[in-house]
């Protein structure tokens, strides 16, 4: 599908879920803080996240998002990988090791 047709499709399924919650546009609109202008135009798939984020508070649909995209777990290697390798012992100041060296070195 195209980026075109999956927003209109995200639109008649907002627009059914006005319709099964029995709300009109303006009241829809009233609740969201949005215009009804604004509403029409989701319902076609033409609005920004904000306002289907907002749609979607209204109508109490808000947990849906965690399944139109859910959040992505870190696999075990993958953090493995960021956490990087982890120390396994502390170094000497380089103070220390200079002192060291010329101990030696006058003896």
């Amino acid at each position: 599908m195209s980026p075109a047709a999956i927003a209109e499709e995200l639109g008649n399924r907002l627009r059914q879920a006005r319709l099964t919650a029995n709300i009109t546009q303006a009241e829809l609109a009233s609740r969201t803080g949005l215009n009804r202008r604004t509403i029409l135009n989701a319902e076609k798939g033409k609005v920004q996240l904000k306002n289907i984020v907002a749609i979607l508070v209204s109508l109490n649909m808000a947990e849906q998002l965690n399944i139109f995209l859910p959040a992505q777990e870190i696999s075990p290697l993958q953090l493995a990988k960021l956490k990087g390798q982890e120390r396994q012992r502390a170094s000497k100041p380089k103070k220390e090791k200079a002192q060291i060296n010329e101990d030696r070195l006058s003896w």
